[in-house]
């Protein structure tokens, strides 16, 4: 039995944008100064264009499910698209129970409400599991969560825009709004964080075998994907820095602190529960997005035999495949979970978020070498430079980690436990 085309242009235009949009990297955006507005303009000019260009020319030229893995085991064998697939699918997993953990913190924070850690965890499990399970019973329903989250984006988009220059009228900028980055260590790994942000057209390319008329529709969402998601980026941001000055701008409270501001400001108590709703609201497309689409790796890896072939399975009522979306919401829990158990400072969360990128970048080459053999010469090369600059930055610890070689041992071990559990699973799919 075969997927379902159930996405249209409108559809997978708003499934882009709910998996590259992230609210929650507005607020550090805003923390690092003015500066990362010129890194937005760097990271759209130099990854984002090229990677829908790369994102495009491979769906045409490998259409159907599986994305990421197919391209990559077409043009380079299939030991590297497994490996593909594999860190990729990883990265997704640990970026997950973070994610989960810091929309639900900051609803709850600029909401004024404090359920405690029982509380948030529950909450987490639910906004993660209400978008695995839409898109579990199918895409024709599924579809409406990624089409709200990237809804619930443009909007809280043109509410901050809105918001900042009714407070710019009324007071002027908080910030001056220098455009130079500050070349610090921050920034520098930093920089690896706006370039993820910046990432996720290809999971809409993984939806290939979902598409109505994949080669003709999915080029001409990302592009529209493309432009707005960079407008996005730089407009909410600039918007955080006129209405509060970075050092008073948290990345795990930013929303919440901004709104205080501007409701006192303009007289507006409903400003911080509206952000709130808008922020879950897109947090849970972003998931269903997300979820939804690295779990066609896995399928496209079972249909080849290289896992068991449970992960093949298409529900014949749903037309989904429902092992892989339970195993990769399973994995997720479990994660969500097992951090509570750790360090809960910052240096903890930046050690996971460095992890992150270093597991989920080197796929990306793969991407981009795929769009060098099919000719698309420059914007291979931007892309997979950018792709290396960020592996790269994310290793540098900022300037708050008090430990550097437990840092640097944390992210190490890591990355070759995920290459070696790669390894592992491929040797074992070949012998079977």
């Amino acid at each position: 039995m075969t997927l379902r085309r159930e996405l249209g242009l409108r559809d997978i235009t708003l499934f882009a944008i709910s998996c590259i949009v992230g609210t929650r990297w507005i607020p550090a955006a805003a923390h690092a100064g003015p500066g990362s507005l010129t890194l937005w303009v760097l990271g759209a000019l130099l990854f984002v264009i090229p990677l829908a260009i790369a994102v495009g020319t491979l769906i045409v030229k490998y259409p159907g499910a599986g994305g990421l893995y197919v391209w990559t085991r077409h043009d380079f064998g299939p030991w590297h698209g497994f490996i593909a697939f594999w860190l990729y699918w990883l990265s997704i997993a640990f970026w997950f129970p973070s994610a989960a953990m810091f929309y639900t913190g900051a609803a709850f924070y600029t909401l004024h409400w404090t359920p405690g850690r029982t509380g948030a965890l529950a909450i987490s499990f639910l906004a993660i599991w209400v978008a695995l399970g839409a898109n579990l019973i199918g895409m024709k329903i599924g579809k409406w969560t990624e089409n709200l989250g990237g809804a619930s984006s443009w909007i809280l988009c043109a509410l901050l825009v809105a918001v900042a220059a009714l407070v710019y009228m009324k007071r002027g900028a908080a910030t001056p709004l220098h455009l130079a980055p500050k070349w610090d260590w921050d920034t520098v790994n930093f920089w690896a964080t706006i370039a993820w942000a910046m990432s996720g057209l290809e999971l809409a390319g993984m939806m290939g075998g979902e598409i109505r008329d994949p080669e003709r529709t999915l080029p001409r969402a990302g592009w529209i994907a493309s432009i707005f998601i960079t407008v996005f980026y730089i407009a909410a941001t600039a918007s955080l820095l006129v209405l509060l000055r970075p050092e008073r701008i948290s990345e795990l409270n930013g929303f919440a602190e901004t709104a205080e501001s501007a409701g006192n400001a303009l007289s507006a108590g409903w400003l911080g529960p509206l952000i709130a709703l808008l922020v879950l609201a897109s947090a849970i497309g972003q998931f269903g997005g997300m979820a939804t689409a690295v779990s066609r790796l896995p399928f496209a890896a079972g249909v080849d035999g290289l896992l068991p072939a449970a992960f093949a399975r298409v529900h014949p009522r749903w037309g989904t495949p429902y092992v892989s979306i339970l195993v990769f919401g399973g994995v997720a829990s479990f994660l969500l979970i097992a951090m509570q158990l750790g360090d809960t400072m910052r240096a903890a969360y930046q050690s996971l978020v460095s992890l992150m990128v270093l597991v989920g970048f080197p796929p990306f080459l793969y991407i981009f070498g795929g769009a060098w053999k099919a000719g698309k010469r420059i914007s291979a090369l931007s892309g997979a430079a950018v792709t290396v600059l960020a592996i790269v930055c994310s290793v540098v610890p900022t300037a708050d980690m008090t430990n550097v070689w437990l840092f640097e041992a944390k992210i190490a071990l890591g990355t070759l436990a995920a290459i070696a559990s790669g390894w592992l699973l491929f040797r074992r799919g070949n012998r079977c």
